[in-house]
């Protein structure tokens, strides 16, 4: 893994990636050798929680999230529980899902 430059999967960046963000679908289907994908189980069940149309859920994205990222317990990292997901942290996340650059998120 040295070398690999590191992002950060927050809920928000998931769901785009969920939802279609064709930024984020290149990356992490094509380009994911040269990256380090890590998140948490709490943002992957918020994106999950906040995806809108679940009737057109491309569920072989997530197979491939999940495949090529490193997802770390949030109970154990945060030495917390895990938050129950509100109606307010879904309209949150989806505004923020929007608006949000990968670039901000990498750790390298």
């Amino acid at each position: 893994m040295e070398g690999k430059k590191r992002i950060y999967l927050t809920a928000e960046l998931i769901l785009r990636y969920l939802t279609g963000d064709e930024e984020l679908e290149n990356l992490i289907i094509f380009k994911n050798t040269g990256y380090q994908f890590i998140s948490s189980d709490q943002s992957l069940y918020e994106a999950l929680g906040s995806v809108k149309n679940k009737k057109n859920f491309d569920i072989t994205k997530l197979v491939k999230l999940i495949e090529v990222t490193n997802i770390v317990s949030f109970k154990m990292a945060m030495n917390t529980d895990r938050k129950i997901l509100s109606f307010e942290r879904v309209n949150e996340l989806r505004d923020k899902s929007e608006k949000q650059s990968v670039e901000k998120n990498r750790i390298n």
